[in-house]
């Protein structure tokens, strides 16, 4: 029996969910659905996979690195983070796996990939389909879990097969998204499957495919990972010779052209929450059917999903809308519409709207920070410094910082000085002075930074020393 080794993508942006989620906060490191982010969920469904061995390689890109890293140590998962020098679609990220996977184990594990952002509500249906596809791996096959439909969805891409009970079967065809009668069509024949974007194959026989179909994506994958480096807790692969990869998902590059397709049938309750409609449907609603989070308070309303995640949020008379406030943003849609938030992204990236990349709180690997007001000339923050932590030994050139410690203490550098702060303490930190934080404690340490110049944007930094890599940087 081959080892089955966990392959876990996470570098999508969530579009459709902003304003919970944002390209440098993505839904996958979100807890929407309970107190585990999607990650923390994705990882706990391994759990109990028969022949589940070795390390579960976790794709990610750098912007997401120290949080993924972060959920990774808190759920207890042996790991290896693999970081994508730039998005390339499934096909290449996946070849980096499988290359990764050889070259650790020696052997040719079977992969199971799995987007980091999906809900299945049936772990044993899951399991019981991953052993399925097991089988269908060992004779050589490429599986992919064609999801029963639950109804005429135009929102998923189609798998076309001819299924005999739970087992693995030909693919006839791959189709795109439908329009609703073709859709409805679909589920009528009772041949078509929702395409869950899950795969498993043998390691090998998946680069062997690659070097039938896509040569180039091969040899650009293996070139960057010959060339990988280990950097603190993660893999990075030659970023030159990745981005001479061409950009394909693996549906296309390789499932589509394959003579060794293969459909495992999944019914376990499972949904890629891509919409606030979608998040609606998996959520567990009240009597009225609305799906409340935070502070709320709805009168005469019904089937509406609304979030709070900073003050309180009330709603008369409505149904079948979703309302979410975040601290910097609220949305108000209805929830037939939920695909189009997307369309809203865009338009405010034409705008170059912060709002699209950022929380208000923004968390980095010592903490976090929370822009509480920023006017021309000053801006006021919260840094939360969790134990243990220390920010980058660092400099600004247009600004100076003045430090109030709110809670818990803080050890400070300031040039060649080093000296403790408590509650109700503060600190001057000159324009052009070397500084940083460290929390020597076991308790978070909150302080308020008041920043006053000409220019406060965060690229003004000199990092001359830091715990996480980033020596050098500005990000």
């Amino acid at each position: 029996m081959a080892d089955i080794q966990a392959v876990i993508m996470s570098g999508g942006s969530g579009s459709r969910l902003w304003p919970l989620s944002r390209s440098m906060y993505p839904k996958q490191l979100l807890p929407l659905l309970g107190e585990r982010t999607m990650l923390e969920d994705t990882l706990a469904r391994l759990e109990g996979i028969e022949a589940l061995a070795g390390e579960c390689i976790v794709l990610c890109n750098e912007a997401h690195r120290f949080l993924v890293a972060e959920q990774l140590a808190r759920a207890a998962v042996e790991s290896a983070i693999l970081l994508e020098p730039q998005g390339r679609n499934t096909a290449p990220a996946i070849a980096l796996a499988a290359l990764y996977a050889l070259r650790q184990s020696g052997a040719a594990p079977i992969l199971l990939v799995l987007p980091a952002d999906h809900v299945i509500r049936d772990a044993a249906a899951f399991k019981a389909a991953v052993e399925t596809g097991r089988q269908a791996c060992e004779a050589g096959s490429l599986v992919t879990f064609g999801v029963v439909p639950a109804g005429p969805h135009t929102g998923y891409g189609y798998i076309e097969a001819a299924p005999e009970g739970g087992a693995a079967v030909p693919i006839k065809s791959f189709v795109e998204k439908p329009d609703l009668e073709t859709a409805q069509s679909y589920l009528d024949s009772g041949r078509y499957f929702w395409n869950s974007g899950m795969f498993m194959f043998r390691a090998d026989r998946y680069l062997e495919e690659l070097h039938e179909h896509a040569p180039q994506i091969l040899a650009a994958c293996r070139a960057a990972m010959a060339c990988a480096r280990e950097d603190v807790d993660f893999m990075r692969p030659g970023k030159e010779e990745f981005l001479s990869c061409p950009e394909d998902s693996i549906d296309y590059a390789i499932m589509e052209k394959t003579r060794h397709a293969k459909v495992v049938p999944l019914d376990a309750g499972w949904s890629d929450v891509g919409s606030f409609e979608a998040l609606y449907e998996v959520s567990e609603a009240d009597d009225d059917g609305n799906v409340t989070s935070g502070d709320t308070l709805l009168h005469s309303s019904s089937n509406n999903l609304v979030s709070s995640e900073s003050r309180l949020v009330a709603a008369v008379g409505v149904e079948g809308l979703a309302i979410i406030e975040t601290k910097d943003a609220v949305l108000v849609a209805n929830k037939a519409q939920a695909q189009e938030v997307r369309a809203l992204v865009d338009e405010l990236k034409a705008r170059e709207r912060p709002e699209t990349a950022l929380h208000r709180q923004v968390f980095r690997p010592w903490g976090s920070y929370d822009s509480l007001e920023n006017q021309d000339g000053f801006q006021v923050k919260r840094l939360i410094v969790n134990p243990g932590a220390v920010l980058s030994l660092q400099m600004h050139r247009h600004r100076a910082e003045h430090w109030v410690v709110v809670q818990g203490s803080a050890r400070i550098t300031l040039n060649d000085d080093e000296f403790d702060l408590g509650v109700n303490e503060s600190t001057h930190i000159p324009i052009g002075a070397t500084h940083r934080i460290a929390n020597v404690s076991d308790a978070p340490v909150h302080i308020i930074e008041v920043q006053c110049g000409d220019y406060l944007g965060e690229d003004d930094i000199v990092r001359f020393a830091d715990n996480y890599g980033r020596e050098g940087t500005n990000t």
